[in-house]
């Protein structure tokens, strides 16, 4: 089942009440994962934040050349074991350049965060105000927006993107730029949520009585609809951020994304691919820190669609358990209400 059906699909989910926090934050604390995703992810932002004091704590910084740490004779590889780990180099150099991968890594942690977080506002706006005008437009607007969002998710969007990226003038901010064209391109899923919970929550008595009442539609959904659409827009805006991580590597990968001597998780990995025999460290360590960022998101993703509406994840239980279940001895026509004694 995809992420929209069990956000769409159930009208009992669509209409329950948003959780208080502090119910909401009492089911995430009794589930494990979830408090091993956001302690991961509190403590990447707290790197990312203290970059500068962490490089200064090693005594390094992300953009200095060390040419005599890395061999010339032999293409450039780093001297010394793992990669020239030393007490200097917490991590080690950067092949070819002997720039230190400490530092890079902590400074890159800045620019991957901040560009999928800021990527996820904005296709949550943009979905969320054209999901709202869709849902309680006319059906001329309903139906021109609800293609329009087809057409996004129908979109080769890394072609796009790469085409857009492409265009750009050079001295726009890099980081900036990839926000705003996975933003752009990629809030489509968000619109459809949205649109489908709005249908659902428009046709019940108190969105009709504030309705009747004279309030406008942009009223009715600041004040009726918007408090309901929390649940289902956190909760998809949850599972988006992670595949917003992997777009800004794969762009960055793909050489149209942060550009040196910026750093990121995918710009290193651009050139780490040229030396996976020569320095295996180099290619470990972003691909690690993009691995464990993106399993963190989707973990707390899904511990938040699970704390907010508790009840999809015991159906889903429920489902689960009645598809394994035996069928009935009597062919299909269910257990007789005998109790113990008919079931044995």
């Amino acid at each position: 089942m995809s992420t929209e059906q069990l956000l769409t699909g159930d009208p009992v989910a669509a209409v329950s009440p948003a959780a208080g926090a502090r119910q909401v934050w009492r089911r995430l604390r009794a589930q494990p994962a979830a408090l091993a995703g956001g302690a991961v992810l509190v403590l990447l932002i707290l790197i990312a934040a203290a970059a500068p004091l962490l490089a200064a704590a090693e005594g390094q910084d992300p953009t200095t050349y060390h040419d005599a740490l890395v061999n010339s004779a032999s293409g450039g590889v780093p001297t010394g074991p793992f990669g020239g780990v030393s007490g200097a180099h917490w991590l080690g150099v950067e092949p070819g350049t002997g720039r230190d991968l400490f530092a890079r890594l902590v400074y890159g942690a800045q620019v991957s965060l901040l560009v999928s977080v800021g990527a996820t506002v904005v296709q949550v706006v943009i979905g969320l105000v054209l999901g709202l005008a869709a849902g309680l437009g006319n059906r001329l607007l309903d139906q021109v927006l609800a293609h329009t969002t087809d057409v996004m998710l129908a979109l080769p969007t890394l072609v796009f993107a790469i085409a857009l990226m492409a265009i750009v003038p050079a001295g726009f901010p890099r980081p900036l730029l990839l926000m705003l064209v996975i933003g752009l391109l990629g809030w489509g899923g968000t619109a459809r949520v949205v649109r489908a919970q709005t249908l659902s929550l428009k046709s019940l008595d108190y969105v009709a009585a504030a309705r009747l009442g004279g309030s406008g539609a942009w009223r009715v959904a600041r004040r009726e609809l918007l408090p309901s659409l929390a649940a289902p827009v956190v909760t998809y805006a949850a599972l988006l951020l992670p595949s917003n991580v992997v777009s800004e590597a794969g762009l960055s990968f793909l050489g149209v994304g942060v550009r040196p001597p910026t750093s990121s998780w995918g710009q290193m990995l651009t050139s780490a691919t040229t030396w996976f025999q020569a320095d295996p460290m180099y290619v470990l360590l972003p691909s690690l820190m993009i691995f464990i960022t993106t399993l963190s998101f989707a973990l707390l993703g899904d511990a938040v669609r699970t704390a907010l509406d508790p009840r999809a994840a015991s159906r889903l239980r429920l489902g689960g358990r009645r598809r394994g279940a035996a069928p009935p001895p009597d062919g299909g026509a269910g257990a007789p209400a005998g109790g113990t004694e008919a079931a044995a």
